[in-house]
């Protein structure tokens, strides 16, 4: 049964931080939409995610980081690149970054050209637990692929419900402000180019991207 925790409840961090080390996968509120929250570092837990969403194998799995040292462990990133994330991010931006060959990430995040797609979130208990935990998590929006990802949780909740795979716990945070999901981006043959449009304008990334 999926256990639900209010967004101010007491301890909620550390709750958090415990279902997290143990594998366990959240519905969990960003700065965009409901997200799907799991250690990026547990290859079950990741694989349970595509069961409840649905999602097929090959489709690489978003990433939440803390900071842009542990992007650099992740995936190989230019000085250029670098210049390009600091004025990002933290932001409603993915990036999709070539794979580090020195990553030890289950490889069912990365797609079958070996690229990741990372982003530093703006949402404060969402940063304190990626900074608290030190772990790469999961950014994926929380949907059953094919539908709609969602800021309102009844909607997120009504696609789960009655399925076989369902997330463990929902951090419930109500109605989140309304908000497209991330902006996708892929610059990882030194090119921009746009993946999906989300809540930041195509054209104020591709300036920031060109004119470094």
């Amino acid at each position: 049964m999926t256990e639900v925790l209010k967004i101010k409840s007491r301890g909620l961090s550390e709750k958090i931080q415990k279902f997290l080390k143990e594998g366990k996968v959240l519905v969990f509120p960003t700065d965009t939409v409901y997200g799907i929250l799991s250690d990026a570092t547990n290859k079950s837990a990741v694989k349970k995610i595509l069961k409840i969403k649905k999602r097929k194998r090959d489709k690489a799995i978003p990433v939440f980081i803390f900071d842009l040292k542990l992007a650099k462990k992740i995936a190989e990133i230019s000085s250029r690149e670098e210049k390009f994330l600091k004025k990002i991010w933290p932001g409603k931006v993915t990036v999709v970054l070539k794979g580090s060959k020195n990553c030890n990430l289950p490889q069912i995040l990365f797609s079958k050209e070996k690229t990741i797609g990372l982003r530093i979130p703006k949402y404060s208990l969402l940063n304190k637990i990626l900074e608290r935990t030190k772990l790469p998590l999961t950014g994926t929006s929380a949907n059953i692929s094919g539908f709609s990802a969602s800021t309102n949780l009844k909607e997120v909740l009504s696609q789960f419900k009655g399925k076989r795979f369902q997330p463990d716990v929902v951090v419930d945070a109500g109605n989140l402000k309304p908000s497209k999901p991330s902006t996708v981006i892929d610059i990882s043959k030194k090119k921009f180019f746009l993946i999906r449009e989300g809540q930041v304008p195509k054209e104020k990334l591709k300036k920031i991207y060109l004119n470094l």
